[in-house]
């Protein structure tokens, strides 16, 4: 690790956990989707920052992955809501997490996953087994009457890279991975009173850079250039609007580079039995020295 990325990385979490209060406050009965989307956007931007992916709002038994298309919109009442937050600055990313509810139901849930995040950060240290991390998630969780969720997990975080290794899992697998100086990754817990396991659907939301290979259209070569511009990382269908393409017109480009490979789709993450999910998340610096410093914390 240079000094320069670890100098990014810390900047990095400093301004997502800014932006993480600043979207969480934004979070309230009649609050519009789209209109908390657009000013956390621009909160980045304001900072000097760029998105390291589209912020996201998933509700209820939605995990993550979950964006309105353009041109529609949700009216935020009694939903529990997971807000995804990744900040980029100068391609080191901070990425974090929390969870609102607005019902007031599901308070014990959120405390599941905040405790399960904030014990994992204590037992941080060279040389540790990734699953012990797991481990202790699972066990914090599982306290508190819930589960988590299994096919979700933490990741390494990378110079304009969200998903690196190591995975950080949610509960103890099998994993020989160990914590080494020089690690940068996220650590996200999810909890659920339903089955512990999500599935992907069908309609993608957040999309990436695919696989080099021709793109026979106009439209598409425009798309691909407008893509390119975001240095591989996650985007979503509003990022690529153009006031001379109407929606149609970008859906018609999106689905030939989905099919060609040149882009892959993200589907929202569901939970099996439709079960609430809360989400908690921080980033974590490992130095050379073996000091431990929580970013977004």
């Amino acid at each position: 690790m240079n000094k320069q990325y670890k100098q990014d990385f810390i900047q990095a979490g400093i301004l997502a956990k800014q932006v993480r209060a600043y979207g969480k406050s934004l979070i309230q009965k009649k609050a519009s989707y789209t209109d908390v989307m657009e000013k956390i956007n621009q909160k980045i931007i304001e900072l000097g920052a760029i998105p390291a992916f589209p912020p996201q709002m998933a509700l209820n038994h939605v995990a993550a992955h979950f964006l309105p298309f353009p041109g529609e919109d949700i009216i935020f009442e009694d939903e529990l809501i997971k807000l995804d937050i990744g900040v980029c600055y100068n391609g080191a990313i901070g990425d974090c997490a929390v969870t609102v509810d607005l019902s007031g139901k599901h308070q014990k849930l959120i405390d599941a996953v905040e405790a399960a995040l904030l014990n994992a950060e204590r037992i941080i240290k060279v040389g540790l087994p990734v699953r012990d991390i797991g481990k202790i998630i699972e066990e914090t969780i599982t306290s508190y009457g819930f589960k988590p969720i299994k096919n979700l997990s933490g990741h390494g975080l990378g110079k304009y890279k969200i998903h690196t290794s190591p995975i950080i899992p949610n509960y103890e697998d099998q994993s020989r991975a160990i914590i080494k100086p020089g690690m940068t990754f996220a650590i996200e817990p999810f909890a659920t009173d339903g089955a512990g396991y999500i599935y992907e659907a069908e309609a993608a939301a957040i999309f990436g850079l695919g696989s080099a290979c021709p793109l026979h259209s106009e439209l598409s070569r425009a798309l691909m250039a407008r893509i390119r511009t975001f240095s591989g990382l996650p985007f979503s269908m509003h990022d690529l609007m153009h006031p001379d393409w109407s929606l149609e017109r970008v859906k018609e480009g999106v689905n030939e580079l989905l099919k060609s490979g040149a882009m892959v789709g993200y589907g929202p993450l569901i939970e099996e039995m439709n079960g609430m999910v809360a989400q908690a998340e921080n980033s974590v610096l490992v130095d050379e020295q073996g000091n431990v410093l929580i970013t977004t914390r």
